[in-house]
């Protein structure tokens, strides 16, 4: 694997929630490739990223709702690479659901991946940012919160909860040299959102309400990860940049 350098050359440790495919994939093949050692969070196989990460990458099996095994996956990563700087909150569920037959178990497992899994995932990682005295969190919102669309009303809440998840926290681990934004992509092309959400012309009606006319694709995106996560980006905190070719202008 070809490296690219940091901004100043430093080689820190990054996790990344969701790594088996889709964006979480994408974003932890990036980070390995500018120099970082990524162990990737995830229930499902991740063996396609770690061929392409190669071997910065270790996977890591865990449950980003489940307290116990995601501690457990926070200190496994931490001490096989001595130590944790960058955390990527990817791992997210979005199934489109008319409002009107969204059960309660429903909502409460879109909140539980989408909202839960930051919460447990940033609160296990701080001692160990907090102990190197630098960090970055990354939490991966959504453009569906400035849009409002009708057939992801639980989706867009969980979202929009993390955006204020991500200015909250930003002021209270600010004074650690740890920095908190969040990304917010538009209808990315990913096997899951082919399945549902892009399926159907999905994918072509959202690129027509764009200013950019392409469908979006993960590697759009990474550029804005790595900046974010970047040695000179620590006086950007407590934002959300918004990805998602103009759909929404705020």
């Amino acid at each position: 694997m070809t490296e690219t350098p940091s901004m100043n050359g430093t080689r820190r440790v990054a996790l990344v929630t969701g790594a088996a495919g889709g964006l979480g994939r994408e974003f932890a093949i990036a980070l390995a490739a500018r120099g970082h050692r990524v162990a990737g969070l995830d229930l499902a196989d991740q063996s396609g990223t770690a061929e392409a990460a190669g071997d910065r990458f270790h996977p890591v099996r865990a449950d980003v709702t489940d307290p116990e095994e995601v501690e457990a996956a926070v200190d496994e990563a931490a001490a096989r690479f001595g130590g944790l700087h960058i955390v990527v909150n990817n791992a997210g569920i979005y199934p489109p659901l008319d409002f009107e037959k969204t059960t309660l178990e429903d909502w409460r497992r879109i909140m539980r991946v989408n909202l839960d899994g930051p919460f447990l995932v940033s609160r296990a990682a701080l001692p160990h940012l907090k102990a190197a005295g630098w960090g970055r969190i990354v939490n991966i919102a959504s453009a569906v919160v400035f849009l409002g669309p009708p057939d992801l009303v639980a989706y867009t809440t969980s979202k929009a909860g993390l955006v204020g998840f991500t200015r909250a926290l930003a002021s209270a681990v600010g004074p650690h040299g740890i920095t908190v934004n969040a990304i917010a992509p538009g209808l990315t092309r990913t096997e899951t959102a082919a399945r549902t959400t892009g399926a159907d012309g999905g994918f072509e009606r959202v690129r027509d309400a764009q200013i950019v006319r392409a469908v979006e694709e993960p590697g759009d995106l990474v550029s804005t990860l790595l900046y974010v996560c970047d040695e000179g980006s620590g006086f950007l905190t407590g934002q959300t940049i918004n990805i998602d070719g103009g759909s929404a202008k705020h």
